[in-house]
């Protein structure tokens, strides 16, 4: 599904969303017996584990809210400055770059934070291999070119491709570096090099785009992105590599690197069909609306997902010796997420014609329909990649890869039979198939085994399903009375207190809703004390 954003391309490969995943590889016990061994010592860390986590907590939410703010800016600026022939354009390069991507990282980042023992040599094996990686990519973007012009019959698609071919030899020169400084918890650092390195990319494309020079204000993003991330990356992080060495030992990290990487393969496939498709039969405008669209969704979601997912897979994995606590802490977890996304899916889908015009302007209005029913899909997609979280943390990866399989042909399916209406008809198709088929199905296929059960989704997630069901009524009883307002924001606060007013309510009228917003205040205030006791 996923068209990638101005300013995430070359951060956006799969192997990154699952580096929260633990190492399940025993690495063999090396000597530090370099004095640049040192940059990969993690002893010192485990003195004060407790304060470091709940700071990098903290740390992380802050960056998140930074991160959405600046694509919520570049989403509403860049929508009014360039068109969706634009978007779409990118949105065709994005397919092939984003799938050759996978495979630049082929999770060595990974490996590089969870081993437990590493030293110079073999960090330095792994930077050159993803060097290497990068290098091949690069090539392969620019030899593909030619074949996605003919593909396509677009051959503007020459130029964007070859700037970011360059994007993602850049980016290969950051990836062990970054891996280092997040293995010594310097969340602080990473969050700020991210933050910068999107500001200064999207005043790059701001100013591009203001001087007319069309979709290539969006090259220029990634281009300025990637370069500002490396130097930042380099200028924080003081390791520096020597020459590889084939004794290194790290054949076990690249296994489990590329284990990861055959999933992700899977996956990707399945949820960029549709743009592939679009582009190719439709053209550019189908696919730069629908893709608007879908990032609309997946920008406020992704900024809850990510950090959860950071925190929450270790822990679950420390606990998977321990059902009944292991049990209570996913679940946990699920209404926590299920409480803040489900009545907040619904306030964009019951205003998805009004969020459309205020964030992208009048000539993006055939991106409200499709919003509309992408957030049908949305509404449990949140919880739905929680739940993908029992397989890694309970060694049960290849049913994860055999789930990869079964949701990919569902969702191939329903993009393919979607297709002859367009965009609209691709996104109705995929909705209905995600919330009817995809979601049950995975909640019977994960809670066959382990300490979570199938009902047990249903049953968690049922307080915050009542409370977005009476905050759809509620805004579409009052929708008339709003519509007669002049101010599109004034339209949308009101909304949007309606959607909070009445789902608290819900919540407060259900014993297990009662019980839900008090482990949620619980918890609220934990993370404040914890906070401020680190800082004294």
């Amino acid at each position: 599904m996923a068209v990638f954003p101005p300013g995430a391309l070359h951060r956006a490969s799969p192997n990154r969303i699952i580096s929260a995943m633990p190492c399940q590889e025993t690495s063999p016990a090396y000597q530090f017996v370099d004095e640049r061994d040192r940059y990969f010592r993690t002893d010192h860390l485990k003195a004060n584990l407790g304060a470091r986590s709940a700071r990098g907590g903290a740390v992380t939410l802050t960056a998140q809210v930074c991160k959405f703010v600046l694509s919520t800016l570049s989403a509403i600026v860049l929508a009014r400055l360039l068109t969706p022939q634009d978007y779409g354009l990118i949105g065709m390069v994005a397919i092939v770059v984003g799938f050759l991507g996978m495979f630049q990282y082929l999770g060595l980042s990974t490996a590089t934070v969870k081993w437990s023992e590493l030293n110079h040599q073999q960090v330095s094996t792994l930077f050159w291999m993803n060097i290497a990686l990068s290098a091949v990519i690069m090539l392969l973007i620019i030899a593909t070119t030619p074949l996605a012009v003919w593909f396509y019959k677009e051959p503007r698609l020459a130029g964007i491709m070859f700037g970011y071919a360059v994007a993602t030899l850049l980016t290969g020169l950051a990836i062990q570096h970054e891996a280092i400084l997040i293995r010594q918890m310097r969340f602080a650092v990473t969050a700020a090099i991210e933050i910068s390195a999107m500001a200064i990319a999207l005043a790059a494309a701001i100013v591009a785009a203001y001087l007319g020079v069309g979709y290539w204000a969006l090259v220029i993003n990634q281009l300025v992105l990637a370069l500002v991330t490396v130097i930042g990356l380099w200028s924080a992080c003081r390791w520096r590599p020597s020459l590889p060495s084939r004794g290194a030992g790290v054949r076990s990290m690249v296994s489990y690197g590329g284990n990861l990487t055959g999933f992700n393969m899977m996956n990707y496939f399945a949820r960029n069909l549709d743009n592939l498709l679009l582009g190719k039969f439709w053209g550019p405008y189908q696919l730069g609306v629908y893709s608007r669209a879908y990032q609309m969704l997946l920008m406020p979601m992704s900024q809850i997902n990510a950090p959860l997912m950071s925190v929450a897979v270790p822990a679950l994995s420390r606990l998977s010796d321990s059902p009944a606590r292991y049990r209570a802490a996913f679940l946990k977890i699920v209404e926590k997420i299920a409480m803040l996304t489900i009545p907040g899916v619904v306030f964009m889908i019951a205003t998805s014609d009004w969020l459309v015009l205020f964030l992208l302007g009048p000539k993006w209005h055939d991106t409200g329909r499709i919003f509309m029913l992408l957030g049908i899909a949305a509404l449990v997609q949140p919880v739905t990649r929680a739940t993908l979280w029992l397989f890694t943390t309970q060694g049960r990866a290849s049913e994860l890869f055999a789930w990869g399989v079964i949701s990919a042909i569902i969702a191939v399916v329903s993009i393919v039979a979607g297709l002859p209406w367009g965009a609209f008809g691709v996104a109705a198709g995929y909705a209905a198939s995600d919330l009817l088929i995809t979601t049950p199905l995975l909640f019977w296929f994960a809670g066959r085994r382990g300490p979570v059960k199938t009902s047990d989704f249903y049953v968690t997630i049922a307080p915050a399903f009542c409370a977005a069901l009476c905050s759809l009524a509620a805004l579409l009883i009052f929708r008339p009375w709003l519509s007669a307002w002049p101010l599109l924001i004034g339209r949308l606060a009101v909304a949007f207190v309606i959607t909070a007013i009445v789902s608290v309510a819900v919540f407060s009228a259900l014993p297990a809703g009662r019980l839900a917003l008090q482990s949620f205040k619980e918890m609220t205030l934990m993370l404040f004390k914890r906070q401020r006791a680190s800082t004294v």
